[in-house]
C-alpha cells in the first residue's frame, strides 16, 4: 500500500506567524515521521506592531508547555485586561472593553437587561462598574483570575503586551530543539508542477532546492506563495474600512505600564499605545486619503512623551483577506492570509485559529477538496466576523468633526452585522454567529460604549422590583470594590515577575 501521508512541511517565513506555526505543528505531530522545515530570508521582515495580544495567546503558548511568567520574562510583557478607546465616539468620550463579564444574569436575562430596567427609571450608573476586569484595569491593579469565581462579575480573563521579536525569537528555540530545521536564505522562485500547478519546490538564492509536500506561506503582506505562484486573489473591504496605512515607532517609556491598551481616535484614524516592561510601542491608523503620511507621523510624534528609539516606519496595507487561505498545497497563515487593522488586537489571534485549522483538517496527500473547502470556510467567516466588529467602531460613532467621520458614520455595512445590530437595537438581543471571536460581553461593551442602547429590555426582567434591584446592585458595587482594593497594583505584580523585591 502506498503511503499518502505528509512527510515534509517547508514553512516560508519567519516572524511571529512562522514560528508560531512551527512551533505547534512540530509539537502536535511530534510523533509522526514528519520534517519541518522554516525558511527565513532577511527581505521579509516583521510589521512590528502585533504588540498587544488576547487572551487566547496564553492558551496556545500553554498548550506547548510554556507558562505565563517565563513568556512574560522572556518577552519583556505587562499584562492586558483589555482596550481603552478614548474619543471614538465623541472628542473627549471614553469607554473600555475588558476580557471580562458583567455583573450575574438571573433567570435566563442577561445582566446588561436589567441595567436597562433600571436606566429606564433614571437609574445612571454604568455598567463598567460591574466587572471586575474593568475595575482592576482602571486602578491599575492586576490578580490572577479566581479558579472558582463566586460569580460570573468576578469572572474576567487577561492577555499581555510583549515584544514580537523576542516572542518570535522565543518560538524560535523552542521550534528548533522540537526538530525544526532552518534556513536563513532568499526565495528565488516558486517551481509549480506542470500537471496540476501544486507547488514542487523552492529555489533558493544560494543555489539549494527545497522540495515538500505541504507549505505555509508566512511571508507577510506579498503572500510570496500564496499570492505570488498561486495567484489567489484578494478579497478587499477598503469600502468599509477606511485606513489603509500605519505609521509605527517604539520609545523609552518612563510610566508606569498600564495594564491595558489605549487607543485614542484621531481625524483620520487612531492611535495605539502598548506598555512594555523595557519600552513602549507606538502607532497611528490612518486613511491616506484623509491625511498625508508626513501629517500622521507627525500626529504620532509629537503625542509620545518618551525619546523615541527608531525611526517611525510607515506601513502600507489593503484591509481584506485572500479570497482561499489554502489553495493546492499551500496554505497561508498571518498577513499573507489577511490583514484587517490591530484595533482589537486580532492579528495574532487569527494566526492562531489558523494554525488550530491546520491541525484539525492536516490534511494526506490526496489534498480532499471538501477538507480545502471547510478549511477555508471557516477561514472565511472568521475574518469577516472580525471585520464585522471592528467596522462597528467606526460605524458607531457620532464624531462629525472631520470628512472621514461623516463618511463612516454614514456608510452601508455588511449585512450581518446590520441584522446584529438591528436585533440588539429593538429588544437587546446579542446574536451569537459561529466562529465569531468577539463573545456577547464584548459586543455589551462596544454597544454600551458608543451608548448604542435597546429600545426595549426583555420583560422578563420585570421579575424584579426596582428596589430590589438597586439593592443587589450596590451589593455587586461594594464587591467589586472591595476586590480592587485588596489586589497588588500591576507595578508590583511585574516587580515579582522579574524578581524585584518590593
Amino acid at each position: 500500500m502506498v503511503s499518502k501521508h505528509i512527510n515534509s512541511v517547508v514553512i516560508v517565513g519567519g516572524g511571529t506567524a512562522g514560528w508560531m506555526t512551527a512551533a505547534s505543528l512540530s509539537k502536535a505531530f511530534a510523533h509522526l515521521p514528519i520534517s519541518f522545515l522554516l525558511v527565513e530570508f532577511p527581505t521579509i521582515g516583521t510589521v512590528g506592531v502585533g504588540e498587544a495580544t488576547i487572551p487566547t495567546i496564553r492558551e496556545f503558548y500553554q498548550k506547548l508547555g510554556m507558562h505565563d511568567i517565563d513568556v512574560m520574562r522572556a518577552t519583556n510583557a505587562t499584562c492586558k485586561l483589555g482596550i481603552e478607546f478614548q474619543n471614538w465616539n465623541s472628542i473627549g468620550s471614553s469607554f473600555f472593553h475588558p476580557f471580562a463579564l458583567y455583573g450575574q444574569s438571573v433567570r435566563g436575562v442577561p445582566f446588561h437587561h436589567y441595567c436597562m430596567k433600571l436606566r429606564a427609571s433614571g437609574y445612571k450608573a454604568d455598567i463598567s462598574e460591574f466587572s471586575l476586569g474593568v475595575q482592576l484595569a482602571k486602578s491599575g491593579k492586576f490578580t490572577f483570575p479566581s479558579e472558582n469565581p463566586p460569580s460570573t462579575m468576578s469572572v474576567f480573563d487577561w492577555a499581555l503586551h510583549f515584544d514580537a521579536a523576542l516572542f518570535a525569537d522565543y518560538l524560535k528555540d523552542f521550534s528548533i530543539k522540537n526538530g525544526v530545521k532552518h534556513v536563513a536564505d532568499k526565495v528565488v522562485s516558486v517551481n509549480l508542477r506542470a500537471d496540476d500547478g501544486f507547488i514542487e519546490s523552492l529555489s533558493l538564492e544560494r543555489g539549494e532546492k527545497i522540495n515538500g509536500d505541504l507549505f505555509i506561506d508566512c511571508s507577510g503582506f506579498q503572500g510570496l506563495l500564496i499570492e505570488g505562484a498561486l495567484k489567489t486573489g484578494y478579497e478587499d473591504w477598503s469600502q468599509w474600512l477606511l485606513c489603509d496605512r500605519a505609521v509605527a515607532v517604539q520609545s523609552e517609556s518612563h510610566e508606569i505600564p498600564l495594564p491595558y491598551t489605549v487607543s485614542i481616535a484621531e481625524k483620520a484614524g487612531w492611535r495605539w499605545k502598548i506598555p512594555l516592561q523595557h519600552r513602549a510601542g507606538n502607532g497611528h491608523v490612518y486613511s491616506s486619503n484623509h491625511i498625508s503620511d508626513d501629517e500622521a507621523t507627525d500626529c504620532l510624534v509629537k503625542n509620545i512623551d518618551g525619546k523615541l528609539l527608531n525611526n517611525p516606519r510607515i506601513i502600507k496595507f489593503t484591509p481584506g483577506r485572500r479570497k482561499k487561505a489554502w489553495n493546492k498545497n499551500c496554505i497561508a497563515v498571518g498577513l499573507s492570509s489577511g490583514f484587517l487593522e490591530p484595533l482589537e488586537s486580532t492579528s495574532i489571534a487569527l494566526i492562531e485559529l489558523a494554525i488550530d485549522k491546520i491541525r484539525l483538517f492536516f490534511p494526506d496527500m490526496s489534498f480532499n477538496e471538501d477538507v480545502v473547502t471547510e478549511f477555508n470556510y471557516r477561514t472565511q467567516v472568521e475574518y469577516e466576523r472580525v471585520r464585522d466588529f471592528v467596522i462597528f467602531h467606526y460605524k458607531a460613532s457620532n464624531r462629525t468633526d472631520s470628512e472621514f467621520w461623516t463618511y463612516c458614520r454614514a456608510m452601508s455595512v455588511p449585512d450581518e452585522l446590520s441584522y446584529k445590530n438591528r436585533l440588539f437595537k429593538s429588544r437587546g438581543h446579542l446574536v451569537k454567529y459561529p466562529h465569531e471571536i468577539f463573545q456577547a460581553s464584548s459586543w455589551t461593551s462596544i454597544y454600551n460604549g458608543y451608548n448604542y442602547l435597546p429600545d426595549n429590555y426583555d420583560p422578563q426582567a420585570d421579575y424584579f422590583s426596582n428596589a430590589y434591584l438597586l439593592n443587589v446592585f450596590e451589593e455587586m458595587r461594594a464587591s467589586v470594590k472591595s476586590t480592587v482594593e485588596q489586589s497588588q497594583s500591576h507595578n508590583e505584580f511585574l516587580n515579582y515577575i522579574s524578581g524585584i523585591d518590593p
